[in-house]
């Protein structure tokens, strides 16, 4: 079936599928969620820890896991919140550049890879119409942070 929302869905499914391949082989020394955690924490550094699990999709136990790691890497940083003492903000530290940076190469192998064909002016559409996509979802969900770590992949 071709309908939008099944292409998208899919499309959502095989990039993740690619990523967490392509991660696991890597040798980074992280796991395929790791790595979506950091990324997120690098799209908007500063963000809470809560706000970060709504963006991953995922509980705020299991990014906690992964920013257990992180942090032991010396990779991302815990801060007190100034507004809320109950909540934590996540910092990235500088040796976190070399990481996203190779996180990065593996995701834009895979897009350059999933855009193969593509011209650039149809590359750009594509990138364009899927901004005004989650521009709108978000305007119908505005609870949710739909902003994901490939935002600023490319």
């Amino acid at each position: 079936m071709d309908s939008l929302g099944f292409l998208v869905v899919d499309s959502a499914r095989l990039l993740r599928a690619a990523f967490e391949r392509r991660i696991a082989q890597a040798g980074l020394g992280l796991t395929p969620g790791e790595a979506r955690a950091l990324m997120s924490i690098a799209a908007i550094d500063g963000s809470r820890q809560l706000d970060i699990a709504a963006r991953m999709g995922v509980e705020p136990m299991t990014l906690c896991a992964y920013l257990d790691k992180l942090e032991a890497l010396g990779l991302v940083e815990r801060q007190q919140c100034s507004a809320d003492r109950r909540a934590k903000r996540v910092k990235l530290t500088g040796a976190s550049d070399e990481m996203i940076g190779s996180i990065r190469k593996e995701l834009n192998a895979i897009l350059a890879q999933a855009t193969e064909g593509l011209s650039e002016e149809n590359n750009r559409i594509l990138r364009e119409a899927l901004a005004m996509f989650n521009a709108n979802l978000q305007a119908v969900t505005p609870s949710v942070v739909l902003q994901t770590a490939f935002d600023e992949s490319r």
